[in-house]
């Protein structure tokens, strides 16, 4: 019995991939009734959203009929009526057939500027819920594709997340040309070149990948093609499909690419010789290689003086360290290290505790879990009550808690101004593996005091060093050591004393 049914689900899934293997194939027929009832019966079943218009086209020895296929919603109905139909219908009696049987005399007489011809109806069906409308033509073994896009957009604004005083206020939308046109609107050079392949056996969603030819590292740029050429997968929605296909270490808390919605930081990355990557239909892109100290890096410091720049820098280096470790610096000198302390502050810290009837390690798990229940909630609510909610909810539940003596006053603090740290970060992405980082440090500050911390500190540094983004070390360019990059790291130098070479044009990392 169960040998019956394996054979049966082998024999069923050996006859689809035949199916599908023969529609990829299959051409257009020269009877366009044939064509018509193939696909309204066969390949385009219940799919209502899909439009046939049957017209004439009357020639001097007789007529020929046609069909437009369009998916309502997808197209521009006038730029069909405007540009092809009313140039169809109303040159009747100046063609002949003889000058009629070639798809090329045909494109001289529609008003589209995008027209190509193709045999095959895997590929009419791609270009048809892309936006673009198919002419088939009674007798001929070609159909045309016309762009007819003309679905709506989001209008181009400014980043919502990466919010910047000084600088462009312009930012990426869901549609893929339009991204790729506000590079090549502040990269007017020709060696910005864009390649463009298609992703998911199912939604077919083009991913272009820009970089700048003089500027890339080659064997980078064929290592990231080659990757996303073997990507397997029904359907890609967001750049954040590549990036788990293609990130080398899954597993790390560390992020091994750069995602941004600012077109000046995708072009100051291009000209230092990265590779960009865009998905239709994701306001985001992907910049790689990337280091450790590019996550710490704004535009407001190259858009502000050199000594506030640099200081921003520093803060965000502060809040990194604050985030990471404050919560278990302060379990630790509660718990193990109360003679460091300074007399006033201990006793200070031990009467703010009176009453409250667990250890400062459950303290601590109780208000982060409490935050990040608040942070949640506020991120799924709408905005106008979002922020509202956050903020009440917060002030209310640490004074509720303060007074129920489930936490003491001085912890309220602490995890206030640790979650304040997260975000100083610039990249959202990037605080996800701030806030991780806390749990391994308060469990071991907990355990081992600060001896704990220390142990941790030297796991994190060594993963760091292991770590690499395609090749290039992420902690690059202090380890390994490369003083002429050092100019733009921890802190930078005035622009005109900045390293201009590429910084992937350096040798990567053996594997």
């Amino acid at each position: 019995m169960i040998i019956d049914k394996f054979l049966d689900r082998l024999l069923h899934s050996n006859q689809k991939e035949k199916v599908m293997k023969v529609g990829s194939g299959m051409m257009i027929s020269k009877n366009i009734s044939i064509n018509i009832n193939k696909l309204k019966n066969q390949i385009l079943v219940d799919c209502c959203d899909v439009k046939y218009k049957e017209i004439t086209i009357k020639l001097l020895e007789g007529e020929l009929s046609g069909v437009l296929i369009f998916v309502d919603g997808l197209v521009d109905k006038q730029v069909i009526n405007r540009d092809i139909l009313r140039p169809l219908l109303s040159k009747k009696n100046l063609l002949s057939k003889n000058n009629f049987s070639k798809i090329s005399v045909l494109q001289q007489y529609l008003h589209i500027d995008d027209i190509s011809s193709d045999i095959k109806l895997s590929s009419l069906t791609d270009n048809l819920f892309s936006g673009s409308t198919i002419l088939i033509i009674d007798t001929f073994t070609e159909f045309l594709i016309l762009n007819t896009k003309g679905f709506s957009d989001r209008a181009i604004e400014e980043s919502k997340i990466e919010h910047v005083i000084r600088g462009p206020k312009d930012g990426f939308i869901e549609n893929l040309r339009t991204n790729t046109s506000l590079i090549r609107r502040k990269i007017k050079d020709p060696k910005l070149k864009i390649r463009e392949l298609t992703i998911g056996e199912r939604t077919k969603t083009t991913v272009a990948i820009l970089f700048v030819e003089e500027l890339v590292n080659q064997n980078l740029l064929d290592d990231i093609l080659s990757r996303i050429k073997k990507i397997k997968i029904n359907g890609v929605f967001e750049t954040a499909y590549i990036e788990q296909h293609l990130e080398e270490s899954p597993y790390s808390m560390f992020p091994q690419m750069q995602t941004t919605e600012r077109p000046d930081k995708v072009c100051s990355n291009l000209l230092e010789g990265k590779i960009a990557i865009f998905v239709d239909g994701s306001p985001d892109c992907l910049l790689l290689p990337i280091t450790f100290s590019q996550l710490f890096q704004s535009p407001d410091d190259y858009y502000e003086r050199l000594l506030y720049g640099n200081f921003l820098r520093l803060i965000r280096y502060l809040g990194f360290l604050i985030t990471t470790s404050f919560p278990a610096f302060y379990v630790a000198l509660t718990t193990f290290h109360q003679d460091v302390l300074p007399t006033d502050l201990a006793f200070s810290i031990a009467k703010s505790r009176i009453g409250v009837p667990y250890p400062p390690v459950i303290e601590v798990v109780l208000m982060e879990v409490t935050i990040e229940l608040l942070r949640e909630a506020s991120a799924r609510l709408p905005a106008s009550i979002g922020q509202t909610i956050g903020i009440v909810g917060a002030i209310v539940l640490g004074d509720a808690a303060v007074r129920a003596n489930l936490v003491s006053p001085i912890m309220v603090i602490v995890v206030a101004i640790t979650a304040l740290g997260a975000y100083i970060v610039p990249y959202y992405s990037t605080s996800y593996a701030l806030r991780f980082i806390r749990i391994p440090m308060v469990v071991s500050a907990a355990t081992f005091g600060a001896y704990g911390m220390i142990i941790t500190w030297c796991w994190i540094l060594a993963h760091l060093c292991r770590l690499s983004s395609f090749g290039f070390p992420y902690l690059s360019p202090f380890s390994p050591s490369d003083p002429a990059l050092i100019t733009d790291s921890l802190l930078r130098k005035p622009l005109y004393n900045q390293q201009t070479t590429p910084k992937t044009k350096r040798t990567r990392r053996a594997k």
